[in-house]
């Protein structure tokens, strides 16, 4: 695949994802769909499980936005970079959200299989998301991941 068609099934992804239109994102996407968020700890494969991480998103995130400023290409895999704009709604979290729509720089990698994407690994900064919400990261990241990881570590 080269790399101006991969582009362009990132382009048309971004586009639909920004409409929050899960039937068109899902057009562009491999069925063994790997999809991977660390700052949320989610991985969804196949696209049952995408339809329903993403519709879960959107719910959270109504007016999900992503722009991108540039990319880099191999023969496998694209990267992306630039910024998402969105605003944490509801009580998903464990918290209440500030209603501020913030604005964070994201980096995406992608791989392809038979002209889809088969893989997206969505990068960005969960404390600067929290920030930006008027939300405790600490908080969020006991919801998400449990108890456990939201405990200070000391310094040494």
């Amino acid at each position: 695949m080269n790399s101006d068609r991969m582009f362009e099934r990132v382009q048309a992804l971004a586009a639909a994802k920004s409409r929050q239109d899960v039937p068109a994102a899902l057009q562009v996407l491999h069925p063994d769909m790997l999809l991977e968020n660390p700052a949320f700890g989610t991985r969804a494969r196949g696209l049952a499980e995408n339809e329903k991480v993403l519709g879960r998103f959107f719910a959270a995130f109504p007016d999900y936005n992503v722009v991108l400023e540039g990319h880099a290409t191999n023969d496998e895999t694209l990267v992306c970079w630039g910024y998402v704009q969105m605003t944490m709604t509801g009580d998903r979290f464990g918290v209440v959200p500030n209603g501020a729509r913030a604005e964070l720089p994201v980096f995406i990698q992608f791989a392809f299989k038979d002209d889809l994407i088969v893989h997206e690994r969505f990068l960005f900064d969960l404390s600067e998301l929290c920030a930006q919400s008027g939300v405790s990261t600490d908080a969020v990241r006991s919801r998400i991941f449990g108890a456990a990881t939201a405990r200070p570590v000391a310094a040494e």
